[in-house]
Order: C-alpha cells, then structure tokens, then sequence
C-alpha cells in the first residue's frame, strides 16, 4: 500500500477518519444502554406507574435522589430492608444498572398522583 499519498491529505481528515468508527461505535453502545435501562424502568412502572410516578401505595421513583435510591437498592439486596417482592428484583440488577435506574429516575419530574373522581 503506498502511503505518500497521505501526505497531501490535510492531517485533520487522516485523524477524523480513523476516529469515525470509534466515534460510531460509542454512540451505538449509549444508544444500546439507554434502550436496555429504559426496558429496565417500564419493569418498574408495572408497580411504580409510568416514570415512577405511582399512583397507588407504592412509593413514588421519579425525582427521587440517585444516592437514596441506590442506597434503598442495596439494602434490598443485602436483606437488610424486609420486602415482600423488592429483595427478588434488586439481586436480578447489577450495581451499574442500578446506578444508571437511580439516575434515570432522579431526572424524571414527580408528578402529583391523580386521585379517582368523587361520586
């Protein structure tokens, strides 16, 4: 392969153009988490409503602090906050995920529940 032509290239596209599939591929990798945590928090919506805004007796997820929630998450997984369904979901999450869901609901806005009308 003859390389002197390279030296008419203006070094900026040498340099751009064999960054561009390490560009390319971090932005399919973020792509891919976003999708798997946005899977992971629907999960949660079962229980904690949609975005974590839960409109029964659940506790509400959404605009909580990323530190308390991992914190609540670890104690579930450790046993050392009793649950009756929490404990099975916490020890299915790895530390990341569970990083990435604290953040993920500390940037949701909370929303006040909506109540059933009155008869």
């Amino acid at each position: 392969m003859d390389l002197h032509c390279l030296g008419r290239l203006p070094f900026r596209a040498i340099f751009l153009a064999l960054l561009w599939p390490l560009v390319s591929h971090a932005g399919q990798a973020a792509g891919t988490a976003q999708a798997h945590i946005q899977v992971l928090a629907s999960s949660c919506a079962a229980c904690h409503g949609t975005n974590g805004n839960s409109l029964g007796s659940m506790p509400v997820l959404a605009g909580l602090d990323a530190g308390y929630f991992i914190k609540q998450m670890m104690a579930f997984q450790s046993g050392e906050r009793a649950s009756t369904v929490m404990h099975h979901h916490a020890k299915g999450l790895t530390q990341e995920e569970i990083g990435l869901l604290a953040e993920h609901f500390s940037r949701q806005s909370r929303r006040p529940a909506l109540k059933p009308p009155s008869r």
